[in-house]
């Protein structure tokens, strides 16, 4: 049996890395077959497997970098670092030393004061994008923080008075189902398509701010269409679910971008719902502009997941299935072209 010893600087900080029960530690038990137990200051990761073992500290380590950026310790962060464990592309660089680059300054603060932070190294490099460049394009599975970091970026602008608008789009597109009919004026009936924008909005202006910026018009929320014909200076615009616009949306959206401001195109390729997949623009959007000059595209992937450990391994698992169907229509095509 081998072991590696870490030294805690305080109980407070040993209980915060076991967690109620021990259900933090208990996770990197079971994923790494390692023992961990606690003697007064010090952390004690056992096992027969030097690897796994290495890992354990690290994570460890990675938890007490967490815990000093006011992160608070949950499940699924644990689970994540240790997706970065298995997956990880760099061996020379430690998940601690991984987590020190994410969670560096703060995006900005929410409407509790608590600090919103990016949790990965592609949501580190979508944020980056975002202050280099007048247009961004992100590209990525459900639960990467696509929305919600691009307001929180806009919150920090508007609050620095860099920008005097956030205006919010997207297209009013339903996502499979048929709503029929809605009652209501103009702004009731878009609403329930605009609902995701405003869950963001509240969570980082607090509901009554955000109620308020809305009634002045400095947050503008509108479909997608209502965007012909205007000119936006001095203004974030942030155009989310852009897999379902077609291409000649985008174009006209792109182009109402004004003095001062920027733009943020937002979209996962893999839940258009327009009547023709083909019709969708986003990835046609990206690789036109990929050779301009301050545009950016990111792409995220499941391994940038944050919303919970369910949602990135069902992000996987749909994945792993839409390969082999790639691969079969393939072979499909391989063998008619060969009776041809």
């Amino acid at each position: 049996m081998k072991s590696a010893n870490i030294e805690i600087d305080s109980l407070d900080i040993l209980q915060e890395l076991f967690g109620i029960n021990d259900k933090l530690i208990k996770v990197i038990e079971k994923r790494l077959g390692v023992s961990i137990t606690q003697r007064n200051s010090s952390i004690t990761v056992s096992g027969t497997n030097d690897g796994r073992i290495r890992s354990a500290v690290n994570i460890i380590e990675a938890m007490q970098e967490a815990l000093s950026k006011q992160q608070q310790l949950s499940v699924d962060m644990i689970h994540r670092f240790l997706d970065e464990t298995d997956e990880g592309d760099d061996q020379d660089e430690d998940i601690a030393d991984s987590t020190r680059k994410v969670l560096g300054d703060a995006v900005t603060l929410n409407y509790k004061n608590s600090p919103i932070r990016t949790k990965t190294i592609g949501q580190k490099n979508y944020i980056n994008a975002l202050k280099n460049n007048t247009v961004t394009i992100c590209i990525g599975p459900a639960g990467t923080g696509k929305t919600y970091l691009a307001v929180a970026y806009a919150a920090e602008m508007f609050r620095n008075d860099e920008i005097e608008r956030i205006i919010l789009s997207r297209p009013a597109i339903e996502a499979g189902e048929k709503l029929g009919f809605l009652p209501g004026d103009l702004q009731e009936k878009v609403d329930p398509y605009l609902k995701p924008l405003y869950d963001a909005l509240n969570d980082v202006f607090g509901p009554d701010q955000a109620a308020k910026l809305r009634e002045r018009g400095i947050i503008e929320v509108a479909p997608l269409a209502y965007m012909r014909g205007r000119t936006l200076n001095n203004s974030m615009i942030i155009i989310d679910e852009s897999q379902n616009a077609t291409l000649p949306i985008l174009k006209m959206a792109l182009t109402r971008i004004g003095v001062g401001s920027k733009m943020i195109l937002t979209g996962d390729v893999t839940q258009i719902d327009l009547s023709k997949e083909t019709d969708s623009g986003l990835q046609k959007c990206a690789s036109i502009l990929k050779n301009v000059d301050d545009i950016a595209t990111i792409s995220l992937t499941n391994r940038d997941v944050v919303r919970c450990k369910i949602v990135k391994d069902i992000v996987k698992a749909f994945e792993k299935e839409e390969a082999k169907a790639a691969e079969k229509t393939q072979k499909r095509a391989v063998r008619r072209s060969g009776r041809s």
